[in-house]
């Protein structure tokens, strides 16, 4: 174990980085250009939190994990400097971004007003099949809740999410959210060794009421709780309290 950093400051102990081992784990459709599958591995690697804010990465290191050139990796680096993923400092080196109290309170009331209204317009489209769906990744969420299996818990509360918004069949939102998610998910990680504690109350419970029935208000109400729930943990982290909860009430 190791202690990560954000904004500089060691806080809780996290895995020791196995950068190979985490994306050999990425599944990505084979039919993808190598460009195409370097992006995606190594955006959804940075998106989970496999990789901790304040991780320095070179090129060569990232070849070496991918078993590649540099060459194609290039542009997966260029694609996630654009979207804020990677820091590039110079000298060939780059880095995980890290993480400060204003930025994430931009990106927690981002992520509210982005998730409601995805939500909400996803809510004409809800059929009981869907929910179903939904009942049993959240079914899933409780046994690894129960086995503090962090990694497999991010995922899994990221499809439960994806799995609404993406009922709207157009669901613009979406590639915003993702950003945003981008963004937060090494500070999510960072945070895991207090999970359990995100789910004292399980707002996905009243979520799912909501869905059933067909009840826009308590659907968002439910979906801003869950936010701020999870948020309250990389807030401490920060070393906050609560008062980017409060600023955005």
């Amino acid at each position: 174990m190791k202690a990560a950093q954000i904004g500089g400051t060691p806080l809780v102990s996290v895995p020791k980085l196995d950068l190979q081992a985490a994306l050999a784990a990425v599944d990505v459709d084979p039919s993808l250009t190598i460009q195409e599958q370097c992006y995606a591995k190594l955006r959804h690697c940075i998106m989970v939190g496999a990789i901790p804010p304040g991780t320095q990465l070179t090129m060569r290191g990232l070849a070496d994990a991918f078993h590649m050139s540099p060459t194609p990796i290039r542009e997966a680096v260029r694609r996630l400097s654009s979207e804020h993923a990677i820091e590039i400092l110079g000298n060939r080196r780059m880095q995980i971004p890290t993480m400060t109290l204003q930025r994430f309170a931009d990106l927690l009331a981002l992520r509210e007003t982005l998730e409601s209204h995805a939500a909400a317009r996803a809510l004409p489209y809800v059929s009981d099949i869907a929910i179903a769906e939904l009942r049993a990744i959240d079914a899933r969420m409780d046994e690894k809740v129960t086995e503090d299996a962090v990694d497999e818990l991010i995922v899994l509360n990221q499809h439960f999410h994806k799995g609404i918004y993406e009922l709207n069949p157009y669901h613009a939102a979406m590639n915003c959210i993702e950003s945003v998610w981008l963004q937060i998910g090494p500070s999510q990680r960072v945070a895991g060794d207090r999970i359990r504690d995100h789910y004292l109350v399980d707002h996905h419970k009243v979520i799912l009421s909501a869905l059933e029935k067909r009840n826009e208000a308590l659907l968002v109400d439910a979906l801003v709780k869950d936010i701020r729930a999870g948020a309250a943990l990389i807030e401490t982290s920060l070393g906050g309290g609560d008062r980017l909860l409060s600023s955005v009430a």
